[in-house]
């Protein structure tokens, strides 16, 4: 059975042989530059969207191969993501948000993060700012850094999910880029803002389309371009990212304008029910089967908060329902998840030097979006052949945030985050109900499941030399696809197996796992 779409079956391993190893890290590359190649095939690329655009063409026609790494297979697993400064392949770092592009990534990464909410830099109070020309300078600076992003798109199209930043984003596009269509994507009837988007884009004079979340079209989508991706991310909207970027390249579009990054130097407010799952996360080793128990097993609420028990408190603040260190063991073979939680060391002294909930929520997010938001961008259209802009990545747009934006304008005294935001749609618009109620591109988990299962377990098949536990799992499964608790991970092994193997001449090629 060839489980592949057309235009996967068949592909030559890309970009050359891989296989799985299991050495040491390498030794310390000699004179590291950005996007640069050793004689040993080691490679550091710059891909934070904060210094400029990723260039993924060191990874294009390598001689001799690039090695598959189990801990990052791993890392995906458990938090949907690679952690960085890691890829899935072992001699190939990314300097991502955090860490410095001209140091050695490979044996001595280091990770200094910009945008610290504590210590800050002293900012301005608010008694002694001009709100209006606060929120002038706020749409000079985000005119600037869309123009400036965009440069060289002659038919850009902007994710318009109904929030506060594509909101406030469109009105700056709007004025910088009249030529571009707006896109929004319905996942769900939880966050319909679809009326509300194209309310906004018509009174912007901009073009609005809506896509509706098809998950059969979209994995079909996704495994077409997974030939041409250049690393792995696993992130909850990657599917919905595919589906929206293919939509764009065949209506005629060049570049995507995306509106994530403001996050992480605004602020993030931690509201009651994350620090109540952050402090549930302990760590414990649940037994073997409890989540699989009836009726526990049929309930999202009651598998999310008993596998939050076996979590580490601060891979708690990721997003998603994700394997547990043992099923991780399981599915590979091997104990491999306790090198993945390892991994977290790197950004201990960083951790350690923030005094707030908010603080290591803001370095999570960094993480995070460094790991898996941004790439899922940054793949999906490097394999498309499309352009992306981030214009809240922007320096000029970002640092005059950071440092000279009063507190209160960060996030208010009653918790609310990106109040300047919020008041600079309030004056084009007045008030808008979704400014209140954050949109996103959700997926639809159980209809992937639902559509897709008997591709993924034939998948599975394929590749149960790289991963011998993903048949069981799937099969001893089957049943619970309609609990999103077990259909989010379902989606990670849709998206990991297809693309593990589209490197690995269909697993035959691999090394075993010891």
């Amino acid at each position: 059975m060839n489980a592949y779409p057309e235009g996967l079956s068949g592909m030559p391993a890309s970009p050359s042989s891989v296989s799985m190893n299991t050495a040491n890290e390498a030794n310390a590359m000699p004179d590291p530059a950005v996007a640069t190649q050793d004689a040993a095939n080691r490679i550091k690329l710059s891909a934070s969207p904060y210094r400029g655009n990723a260039d993924f063409t060191p990874l294009v026609g390598i001689t001799g191969g690039l090695k598959l790494d189990p801990v990052s297979i791993a890392d995906l697993l458990r938090n949907a993501f690679v952690y960085p400064p890691h890829s899935i392949y072992r001699d190939v770092k990314v300097a991502s948000l955090g860490f410095d592009p001209e140091r050695d990534l490979h044996s001595a990464p280091e990770y200094r993060f910009s945008y610290r909410s504590s210590p800050a830099p002293a900012r301005p109070g608010e008694e002694s700012v001009d709100e209006e020309a606060l929120l002038q300078t706020y749409h000079r600076l985000l005119c600037e850094a869309v123009s400036r992003s965009t440069t060289g798109m002659h038919a850009p199209w902007l994710l318009q999910s109904g929030g506060k930043d594509s909101t406030s984003l469109a009105i700056a596009v709007a004025e910088t880029r009249p030529d571009a269509r707006c896109l929004t994507y319905l996942g769900g009837r939880e966050e319909d803002e679809v009326a509300s988007a194209r309310s906004v884009a018509r009174q912007l004079g901009l073009r609005h389309e809506a896509l509706v979340c098809k998950p059969a079209r979209a994995y079909d989508r996704y495994l077409a371009m997974v030939p041409r991706m250049p690393l792995l991310s696993a992130d909850f909207a990657l599917l919905s990212y595919a589906d929206l970027a293919t939509e764009i390249a065949q209506s005629g579009g060049d570049g995507v304008i995306d509106g994530l990054g403001s996050d992480i130097y605004f602020g993030t407010p931690v509201d009651l029910r994350r620090q109540v799952l952050v402090r549930m996360a302990r760590g414990i080793r649940l037994p073997s089967g409890l989540l699989e128990a009836s009726p526990l097993g049929r309930s999202f609420v009651a598998c999310f908060v008993l596998a939050t028990l076996g979590m580490d408190s601060f891979e708690r603040y990721f997003p998603g329902s994700r394997f547990s260190d043992q099923e991780v063991d399981r599915l590979l073979g091997r104990p491999v998840a306790a090198q993945s939680r390892q991994r977290l060391q790197v950004f201990k002294d960083e951790l350690a030097a923030t005094v707030s909930d908010e603080g290591r929520r803001r370095v999570s997010l960094a993480i995070a979006e460094a790991a898996a938001a941004f790439p899922k961008g940054q793949y999906t259209t490097s394999a498309l052949g499309l352009r992306q802009a981030y214009p809240f990545c922007d320096a000029q747009l970002s640092e005059w945030v950071y440092r000279h934006v009063p507190d209160t304008h960060l996030i208010d005294r009653e918790g609310h985050n990106k109040p300047l935001v919020r008041k600079h749609i309030t004056r084009r618009f007045g008030e808008l109900p979704y400014v209140k109620a954050k949109g996103c591109f959700r997926f639809d988990l159980c209809g992937l499941a639902a559509a897709r299962f008997d591709q993924v377990h034939a998948f599975a098949v394929q590749a149960s030399e790289l991963m011998p536990g993903a048949v069981g799992w799937l099969e001893a499964h089957r049943g619970r696809m309609g609990n999103k608790f077990f259909a989010s991970k379902f989606y990670l092994l849709a998206i990991i197996l297809p693309w593990l193997l589209s490197r690995a001449g269909a697993s035959r090629s691999l090394e075993p796992l010891e």
